[in-house]
């Protein structure tokens, strides 16, 4: 399988693609005002305690406070609540914590009051993000996340990611980490350990614990609320997270970007350095790989698949609802039953992308065709889940009941990536302009442009646009080669809006009429 990892940098936001085999199967955004990511820590304050809820409204500096539920506090939060008070006072200055002194885990069922009150301070983390008129959910049971383990401080336990089967290397890993773990810190071993030597997981370890320095070296200065603490960059995020042997390309349209990445892929897989490639085309990064068309295709109401079956996709404040059609393919199979689990197993391909793509979270309802025979329905099960496993998300996916629907749960921590598909009408009456009124506007630039003396023109335009101007004998562009003595060279941009079009000179320099 060909992996490839496509970065497009804008001057405020970074775009990541993750494409299989061509095929885009996640999409995200890293914007410069995003200051509530997941896994960022705050130096917050504790705005009021609700017993009634069990839980507190946390002040994180976001314009709704952040919800702090009672079962994540974790069962260390007085230690906690006390190092700070320290540390903040200037009384703690080793932030090893190996002479920490432990209190007593609070009560599993307690109550929220009994722990903390108004204008505390305390160190939280973003669980999830603001989603619609949400704040934050935040835990104060705190993580750092590495390449290979994750460090949780105030806690003295080992756990390996059940994703390792072989006992024999949880017990070697288990052995491992514990002649290196440091006293009052929690290690928990993730999947892309296993295999691992000791040297590998302790430069990760000491990682974690710097970062965990610099975090605490901040609180003394810190005036509640402010973020002691972000998480990586997107690019270092993803890649720490899904990295592995099987990517063959990651892609950079810019060269800070490219160097960053370069780096960290350097540092955490020496050998794999050189899959990192800057890209310096004219063409647009996302044009070049197709991801631009895909993303017009990919996010819209109704989702077209293989041999004619398509989906649609409603979002609702509760749920989404996916309902599952199979278009002109009801009169190509010998007969109904063969014709549900054959497009139904399309649509489970799909859904499994659909999920990752929109990062849709809560509850899903899938409404498949209807199936009779049991080994149908728990075949459509078994390649779900299948489909589903290498989705990061948590998740859970209830068998088919008798109506076909399947129900799914997946973890929902940041808002849904919601992709505008559809264009605005460009006339005032509605209706979609002709477009010979847009090449006679372009016909009007383009004599302005060549009094110019341009050596080579450019045209960049809507895909519909590009077709007209190139169809057919003689088409308007083989008009201008007769007229002006001039070619020019036509080329389609999936992102353009239906009126858009620019001219580019040989450099790839846009030229202003």
């Amino acid at each position: 399988m060909k992996k490839e990892l496509i970065v497009r940098s804008s001057s405020n936001a970074v775009d990541f693609a993750l494409l299989k085999d061509g095929r885009l199967v996640e999409l995200h955004r890293e914007t410069e005002d995003n200051k509530f990511a997941v896994g960022d820590i705050f130096l917050a304050k504790i705005r009021k305690a609700l017993p009634g809820l069990n839980a507190a409204f946390v002040d994180v500096g976001y314009e709704k406070d952040g919800f702090l539920h009672y079962h994540d506090l974790g069962p260390q939060v007085k230690t906690m609540l006390k190092y700070i008070k320290g540390v903040g006072a200037n009384k703690i200055k080793d932030f090893s914590l190996k002479n920490q002194t432990f209190e007593e885990d609070i009560e599993k069922n307690g109550s929220i009051a009994d722990v903390l009150h108004s204008n505390q301070s305390i160190l939280v983390q973003v669980v999830k993000e603001p989603i619609s008129t949400k704040g934050p959910r935040l835990s104060s049971e705190l993580s750092l996340a590495g390449r290979y383990i994750v460090l949780v401080p105030f806690s003295d336990r080992i756990s390996v990611s059940q994703k390792i089967e072989s006992k024999e290397e949880k017990s070697r890993l288990k052995r491992l980490v514990k002649s290196i773990k440091p006293k009052g810190f929690s290690v928990i071993i993730r999947t892309v350990a296993e295999g691992r030597k000791v040297a590998e997981i302790d430069r990760d370890l000491q990682n974690l614990l710097n970062r965990w320095e610099k975090l605490c070296k901040k609180i003394p200065k810190a005036k509640p609320p402010s973020k002691v603490l972000g998480e990586l960059n997107k690019a270092s995020s993803i890649l720490r997270d899904i990295f592995n042997d099987t990517f063959t390309s990651i892609c950079v349209d810019e060269e800070d970007v490219h160097d960053q990445i370069k780096e960290y892929v350097k540092d955490i897989s020496p050998d794999r350095e050189s899959i990192v490639k800057p890209y310096k085309a004219n063409v647009p990064i996302f044009e070049k790989f197709n991801i631009e068309r895909q993303i017009k295709t990919s996010f819209g109401k109704t989702v077209t698949m293989k041999k004619g079956a398509y989906l649609v996709i409603e979002h609702t404040e509760a749920m989404h609802v996916i309902d599952v059609n199979s278009g002109n393919r009801s009169n190509k199979a010998k007969n109904q039953e063969d014709t549900a689990l054959e497009v139904n197993m399309i649509s489970a391909n799909e859904i499994a992308r659909q999920l990752r793509l929109r990062d849709m979270g809560g509850i899903i309802v899938v409404d498949f065709i209807d199936m009779h025979k049991s080994e149908n329905r728990k075949k459509l099960y078994d390649y779900l889940r299948d489909e589903m496993s290498d989705d990061r998300a948590k998740h859970k996916i209830l068998p088919p009941s008798k109506f076909g629907l399947v129900q799914i749960t997946r973890q929902r921590v940041r808002p849904e990536i919601d992709i505008k598909t559809r264009e605005k009408n460009p006339n005032e009456n509605g209706e979609i302009e002709a477009p010979i009124v847009v090449v006679n506007k372009i016909n009007v630039d383009l004599l302005k442009i060549i009094k110019k003396n341009h050596k080579k023109i450019t045209l960049t335009t809507h895909p519909f646009i590009a077709a007209y101007l190139t169809r057919g004998f003689p088409s308007p562009r083989s008009k201008w080669f007769f007229d002006h003595k001039k070619w020019v060279k036509i080329q389609s941009r999936d992102a353009y809006t239906y009126l858009e079009y620019h001219f580019h000179d040989a450099s790839g320099n846009e030229i202003k009429v």
